[in-house]
Formats: structure tokens, sequence, C-alpha cells
């Protein structure tokens, strides 16, 4: 039975493969499997065959940036995919423990560097498994030679608080929030210490979860448009922002799946902009999505919240 209901080319992956794809593919010459886990996923001692580690915790983060992450500059990106034994001509599929969560950061991480190749494994590690294929102990890992790929960054694809600024500004465009809907109304408290809680003002929430089925796969395309039409208010510029810059690629791997183009992710996300600024105004309340005009949301600069266990 098949785990995904986006049929992909054999030759060819889509944005999104199922299990029964991979499968089919695995120790194929010039197939390269990624396990993106972050945080208490990347603990879990197993790995789908020959996995090799894609870690946005680790080295594939700039943690010279303020926010955790950060998309590394093309010379970095390059020496860790080559360090990673990635080719240019390879086809890659990324996953996670969690199901579609971290791996999609890592799909858009590619193709933001110009690399086009790439899919996301459906339901993740935890599909994979409940489809009884074969899995590895240990984490990833990889021993073998390097690469030959190279970063070609395409402007646009990540953006900073000055482009989410401008497409809060932009009538054809629509910011949606990946976080959850307590966090994005500021009625729950955000878990990184120093953030005010809420959203930009004019931003509307459709959290991630809201894209997937019960057992983790993403919703059909026409599932996913009407979500997306339903939270953007029909508009087809799309950019997204999240906790970190993890999920807000989540929605972006829905959107694509739409059939959405103009998309780009704020790469700092609520890390960033929720820190106390006077030139980044926080929100509380519903947003932008089914508010009526007597219904408007409060602002504030000066609420903080804290917390030991940041997601993404």
């Amino acid at each position: 039975m098949p785990t995904s209901d986006h049929p992909v080319s054999r030759r060819e992956p889509g944005p999104l493969v199922g299990a029964d794809w991979l499968a089919a593919q695995l120790g194929d010459p010039g197939l390269v499997v990624f396990d993106a886990s972050v945080g208490a996923h990347r603990a879990a001692g197993r790995r789908i065959p020959g996995a090799r580690p894609f870690d946005l915790d680790g080295a594939l983060s700039d943690h010279t940036a303020p926010a955790p992450h950060t998309m590394p500059g093309a010379a970095d990106f390059t020496e860790a995919l080559r360090s990673l034994g990635l080719d240019d001509t390879d086809t890659v599929v990324v996953y996670d423990g969690a199901g579609v969560y971290s791996s999609a950061r890592a799909w858009w991480m590619l193709r933001a560097m110009g690399f086009d190749r790439a899919a996301v494994l459906d339901g993740g590690l935890p599909a994979w498994t409940a489809a009884g294929l074969p899995v590895e102990d240990g984490a990833p890992r990889y021993e073998g030679p390097r690469g030959s790929f190279t970063a070609r960054p395409r402007p646009g694809l990540l953006i900073d608080a000055e482009g989410v600024a401008a497409a809060l500004a932009d009538p054809a465009a629509a910011v949606l929030d990946a976080r959850t809907r307590e966090r994005f109304e500021g009625t729950a408290p955000e878990p990184r210490p120093g953030l005010r809680g809420g959203h930009m003002p004019g931003s509307a929430s459709l959290p991630f979860a809201e894209l997937q089925l019960p057992e983790g796969l993403m919703r059909p395309a026409a599932e996913l448009r009407a979500a997306f039409e339903a939270a953007s208010g029909g508009r087809g510029r799309l950019r997204f922002s999240c906790g970190s810059g993890v999920t807000a690629c989540v929605l972006a791997l829905g959107a694509d799946l739409a059939g959405y183009r103009d998309l780009a992710v704020y790469d700092g996300s609520w890390s960033e902009w929720g820190l106390p600024s006077p030139l980044r105004p926080v929100a509380t309340g519903p947003g932008a999505s089914g508010r009526s005009p007597s219904d408007q949301p409060k602002t504030t600069d000066l609420t903080f919240s804290r917390s030991d266990a940041p997601p993404v």
C-alpha cells in the first residue's frame, strides 16, 4: 500500500516521496539519504540504512548569528555538504525522526543553495518504521570520500526582517506563521528566553501540524491548497515564519505541493522578530485571518516569556 498520495517519478523525485518510493531506490548509485533530525530526535539511536547526518544543530547552521538555525553562508554550506559526500549530480531524500518537521528545513536550504533534486520523506522515520522497513542501529554517519557539491545561492528564498516587513505591507502577499495558535495569539508563553509573545501585525496563523494527517503524512494537494487559500485570504505571494525558521519550511513544502511558486522563508523568524525592538511591532489576538474590524489586536513591545525547551 502506498505510504504517500503525492505521485513522483522513479527517476526524479518531487518535493515529497513516500517510504515505498525510497525503499525501492535505496542503495542506488547517486541516491543520498540525509537524516535532518533536531533536538531529542537526534538521539533515536537508529537510522534508515546508509543515512548521513544533515546536522541543523551543528555544522548546517551559522552559530555566529544571533538567531538559532540561521542559514550558513555559501562557502560553509558547500564545505559541509562536500564533507558529507554530496555530488552536484546526486539525488537527495531527507527525513527526520519526528515525521515531517526539520527535514523540510534541510530541503528548503538545499533549494535556496541551488540544489533541486531533493525530496522530503513523507512521514519521516515514523512512516518508514510503520511500513516495516529496515533500520540500522546507531546515529546517522558518513565516512566516505568528499563530494563535489557547490552551493549556488538563490536570492529571495530566505528573507530577513526587512523582507518580511515589506511583505506585511504588500497587499499581494501574506505572511503565515507556523507556530501554534496559542503562541501566535500570545496566550501561551514563548519557550525562548527574552522573546515577546504574539505575532507580527498583519500576519496570519497556519500551524504546520494542520498541514498533516493524523498519521503524520502531508495532506493531499487539494486540502493543502484550501488551507493556504483560507489562511492567506487568496493571496499568491506567500512568506513563512515560525520560531527559528525550521517549521516555516513545512509551510513552504505544503505550499509547493499545493502549487504555489512565489514562496520565501523568514530565516530569523520569531527568534529575531520577537526580541524587544520598537522597529518590530508585536500584536496579540487572532491575527489577520478571521478578524473583524472591531476585533483589532493589542500591540506590545514589553511582554517577555521564559522556557528551558525551545521548539522550532
